[in-house]
């Protein structure tokens, strides 16, 4: 099943389950959708998404809950913190399964290899490959050092 049927499955069974927590989160996601939508159709684009632009937008909701669950934390209010970990689990779900160190070391190497990269002049278009090839699988700020690492040694 694709990725927006997912989410309408996803809102329907929240609706006739009552639960008002992962509706108001399902509901959040597809506002998003829409507000990509209509951004898309303002250029020359017919505004449909792909389901990598899914993923991005679900990636990209899921870092901004972390930054404001820290921030929340820090600020001592754990109901708010609380609150944005529930959202990210829901979130989470209509993600691809993230990567492992292993396999993303093995994503990597094998991008390294493809591309013939050898030096660090070569890091955006690995950085740009890996994204192609992996978008939501992997955290990007966590895979630049490694990938500079690689290129430097």
């Amino acid at each position: 099943m694709e990725l927006r049927a997912k989410l309408q499955a996803a809102t329907k069974e929240a609706m006739k389950a009552r639960d008002s927590a992962r509706l108001s989160t399902l509901r959040l996601i597809a506002a998003a959708v829409k507000d990509r939508e209509i951004a898309a159709r303002g250029g020359d684009g017919d505004g449909t998404l792909t389901e990598g632009d899914l993923v991005l937008i679900l990636s990209r909701m899921v870092k901004q809950r972390q930054e404001s669950s820290k921030a929340y934390e820090e600020g001592g209010r754990l109901e708010l913190a609380a609150r944005e970990q529930e959202e990210i689990g829901v979130i989470q779900e209509f993600l691809p399964r993230q990567m492992n160190a292993v396999e993303t070391t093995a994503a990597i190497d094998a991008v390294i290899a493809d591309l013939g990269a050898s030096g660090i002049r070569d890091m955006g278009r690995v950085m740009a490959a890996l994204k192609e090839r992996h978008a939501g699988q992997m955290d990007f700020g966590a895979v630049g050092p490694v990938v500079k690492a690689r290129l430097l040694a």
